[in-house]
C-alpha cells in the first residue's frame, strides 16, 4: 500500500513487546534493565529500541511515528519468568491487553490478543537472552482497555484492551494494509460463526441508522469505512452468498457512480449519478442544473423532496446494488437501500426487505 515516504516511520505493539521482552530478560538475569535493545523485525531490518525500567517490568513507548495511530504513546510492559528447564515460550495478557472471544481470528477464543507475527518475534528475542529454556512473558499495557474502544477490537470480540499487532515490525504513515487486515478478521468471525449473510454500513452513524431502519439486532453487520469494493471482494471470497449495504446518499451514491473507494480523494460522482436519474424521469433541466450546484448531499436531498423525485432513490438503489454485484461477476447478489441518518429508507432495491428479515434473525 501506498504511503508518505516523507513522514516518520513508527515501530507497531509487536516490536514494542519483543523489545520489552527482552529487556525484561535481560533484567531478570543480570539485574539491570538496559536503556535500549535490538531486535529483528520481520523481513531483517534491525530496530534498536528505548527501553523504560519501570516496577512493573521493562516497558517500552509506542511510537507511531506520523501514523494517527490510537496506540501512540502506549507504555507497554513486558514480565518475564523462566522455567529452568528446556521448553516452550508462553503468553500471557496482563491489565489491558485484550481476550479473544471469537473464532474466525489469528488466535483462538481464550488467548491473550498477542498475534503469530509478535509471537514470533517475541519468541525471537527472548531466545537470543534464554536460549532453550522455557519461558512464561506476560504483556501488559495500562490504559489499553480505555483505548480498545477507539479500535477494532470491539467488534472483533476482542474484551478487556488492546491487541498486539505488527506484521512487519514497523507503522508506515498512511499505510491502508492494518485497516485491511482489520475488515479481513472482522468477516472471519462472522464466517467463522457459519453466517453466509451479511450487512455492510459505511460507519458508526450509518450502522445506527441500518439497524434502526430495518430493526437489525444482531451480530450481522460489518462496517467497511471508505473501502466497501475490498470489504464485498473479502466477503464474496469467504463464502457469503448476499450482502445486504445501506447507506446516506452522500456515500452510497458513489458507489452508484463506481466508486468503491468513498474517500474524498480517491473519486465522487455523487451528483452526476443522482442528475442523470433526474434527467431521464424528465426533471427539467433548470431543476437538473440546481442539483448539480449543490453543495452537500443533504442539499440535493431537500431539493429531490421538495421537487417530488423520491422515487430516485428506489431507482439508485437497484443502480447501486447491480454495480455491487457485478463486482464479483454475480457469486455475490447484494441488496442496497438509501437511509438518512434518522434510520428513515428513502429507497431500497427489490430485494432487501427480504434480505433484512433473513439477517433480523441473526442473534
Amino acid at each position: 500500500m501506498a504511503y508518505n515516504k516523507n513522514l516518520r516511520e513508527g515501530i507497531s505493539t509487536g516490536s514494542c513487546a519483543a523489545a520489552a521482552a527482552k529487556a525484561a530478560a535481560m533484567k531478570l538475569l543480570n539485574g539491570v534493565c538496559p536503556q535500549s535493545v535490538e531486535i529483528a523485525a520481520p523481513g531483517g531490518r534491525i530496530l534498536t529500541i528505548p527501553v523504560q525500567d519501570t516496577p512493573r517490568g521493562c516497558g517500552v513507548v509506542k511510537d507511531a511515528g506520523d501514523d494517527p495511530d490510537a496506540t501512540d504513546g502506549l507504555l507497554i510492559l513486558a514480565e518475564v519468568e523462566l522455567g529452568g528447564e528446556a521448553g516452550e515460550i508462553t503468553f500471557a495478557g496482563g491489565e489491558g491487553v485484550g481476550t479473544v472471544t471469537l473464532p474466525g481470528l489469528k488466535i483462538r477464543p481464550g488467548e491473550p490478543a498477542i498475534n503469530p507475527v509478535p509471537r514470533a518475534m517475541i519468541t525471537e528475542a527472548l531466545r537470543s537472552v534464554i536460549g532453550a529454556q522455557a519461558a512464561k512473558v506476560t504483556i501488559s499495557v495500562p490504559g489499553g482497555e480505555e483505548t480498545a474502544k477507539r479500535t477494532f477490537n470491539p467488534r472483533l470480540g476482542v474484551t478487556g484492551g488492546i491487541s498486539i499487532l505488527g506484521t512487519t515490525g514497523i507503522v508506515r504513515p498512511m499505510n491502508e494494509e492494518s485497516i485491511f487486515e482489520s475488515l479481513t478478521l472482522e468477516l472471519n468471525t462472522h464466517a467463522a460463526a457459519g453466517q453466509k449473510i451479511i450487512a455492510v454500513a459505511f460507519g458508526n452513524t450509518g450502522e445506527q441508522a441500518m439497524r434502526k431502519a430495518y430493526e437489525i439486532s444482531g451480530r450481522c453487520v460489518v462496517q467497511c469505512g471508505n473501502y466497501i469494493g475490498y470489504v464485498l471482494d473479502e466477503a464474496a471470497r469467504l463464502g457469503f452468498k448476499r450482502a445486504l449495504l445501506c447507506g446516506h446518499p452522500g456515500k452510497l451514491l458513489k458507489v452508484a457512480a463506481g466508486s468503491f473507494n468513498t474517500h474524498n480523494r480517491t473519486g465522487d460522482g455523487r451528483l452526476e449519478a443522482l442528475c442523470t436519474q433526474a434527467a431521464i424521469v424528465g426533471a427539467p433541466a433548470a431543476l437538473v442544473r440546481e442539483l448539480y450546484e449543490c453543495m452537500t448531499t443533504e442539499n440535493a436531498m431537500r431539493i429531490v423532496a421538495d421537487n417530488g423525485l423520491d422515487r430516485l432513490w428506489t431507482t439508485l438503489a437497484q443502480i447501486t446494488a447491480k454495480r455491487c454485484t457485478d463486482r464479483s461477476f454475480g457469486e455475490m447478489p447484494v441488496e442496497a437501500a438509501y437511509i438518512d441518518n434518522d434510520g428513515k429508507i428513502l429507497g431500497e432495491s427489490e430485494n432487501a426487505e427480504a434480505l433484512a428479515e433473513e439477517l433480523r434473525k441473526i442473534n
